[in-house]
């Protein structure tokens, strides 16, 4: 028996109290740059700067004994993951311990080092540090200008990607959803306080494909219908095509959703970050395809006739003919 999260036929009025959904998610986002501009992000090492170490080991390394006898130095936010990779050789276990900076210097200090040192021997008796890099305020704050210049260079790909492919009334609507599941991320990442990372930046545009992919599949049946019914109302044929992609887009949402919860749950604390930002993403994602999308293009109208003779005739054609 084939599973249906979805009946095959739905009619749901997706657009019945557009306005009140519409106007929710303005004052989302207004709170969620008020909590960024008040309460800021939790930056990590990537982005504050810090110190990165490299051990190496004759015994398997042990993620949980390491951060335990690290927990007592008191340096804030401290990451280790272990490393895998076959240039080290089969006896040589590495793991990399990233340490933030430290308040009133740039890096962890060669006393700080020894402590460490010494708290991980306790662990381990052969570990050693095999290297030892820092991260400055410099190095960290251009890592900040190239996530902004990333995220905003990726929303104006789209912008121009959904124009050439739709209209512009389509590119406003995708790119203001897109604009609208970013924002969200930033505010919520700021209330939580949840660490900030090159790793959340990588989730960020992770998230603005998944949300392009589910807003250009509604698209694409919008703009079919529009075609098909050219007489229909504008918020109707929005409608008919948003139900009828709707077994889809659910059981893409759930089935990516059971990947991430495990992910997140037996992941570890390495990747925890990241899953919860594409959580957090294939949710609102879902939900602005719908109600942020093609809410402005209900708002704006769109073309109701591609064929030839309308393309003949001058001016473009915009607004909705109802009849």
């Amino acid at each position: 028996m084939r599973l249906k999260l979805v009946p095959d036929q739905t009619s749901i009025d997706f657009f019945r109290h557009y306005r009140l959904t519409f106007g929710t998610s303005i004052v989302a986002m207004v709170l969620s740059v008020v909590a960024f501009a008040i309460m800021g992000l939790n930056f990590g090492i990537d982005f504050r700067g810090g110190t990165s170490i490299r051990t190496e080991a004759t015994q398997p390394v042990d993620i949980g004994a390491y951060r335990d006898a690290m927990t007592p130095l008191n340096f804030g936010d401290v990451a280790i993951t272990e490393v895998f990779d076959p240039a080290f050789g089969a006896d040589r276990n590495v793991a990399m311990i990233r340490i933030q900076a430290q308040e009133g210097t740039e890096s962890v200090t060669p006393a700080q080092l020894d402590t460490v040192l010494s708290a991980l021997q306790q662990v381990d008796p052969t570990l050693s540090f095999a290297a030892v890099e820092s991260v400055g305020p410099k190095v960290s704050g251009e890592l900040v200008q190239s996530a902004i210049i990333a995220v905003t260079l990726a929303l104006a790909a789209v912008l121009f990607y959904i124009w050439l492919r739709f209209e512009w009334q389509f590119s406003v609507g995708a790119v203001a959803a897109l604009v609208h599941d970013v924002v969200l991320t930033i505010g919520l990442f700021a209330v939580l306080q949840i660490r900030f990372d090159l790793a959340i930046i990588a989730a960020i545009l992770t998230i603005v494909g998944y949300s392009l992919n589910d807003t250009v599949v509604v698209f694409d049946r919008v703009r079919e219908n529009l075609i098909k019914y050219k007489k229909r109302p504008l918020k109707e044929v929005l409608n008919i095509s948003i139900n009828e992609t709707l077994s889809r887009t659910v059981m893409t949402s759930v089935t990516t959703l059971l990947a991430l919860i495990s992910l997140f749950v037996l992941g570890g604390d390495v990747i925890r970050g990241f899953v919860f930002a594409m959580i957090w993403g294939v949710i609102v994602g879902t939900y602005s395809s719908i109600f942020v999308g093609a809410a402005m293009m209900l708002r704006l109208g769109v073309k109701r006739d591609w064929s030839k003779n309308a393309a003949d005739k001058a001016g473009a054609q915009f607004g909705v003919k109802e009849g």
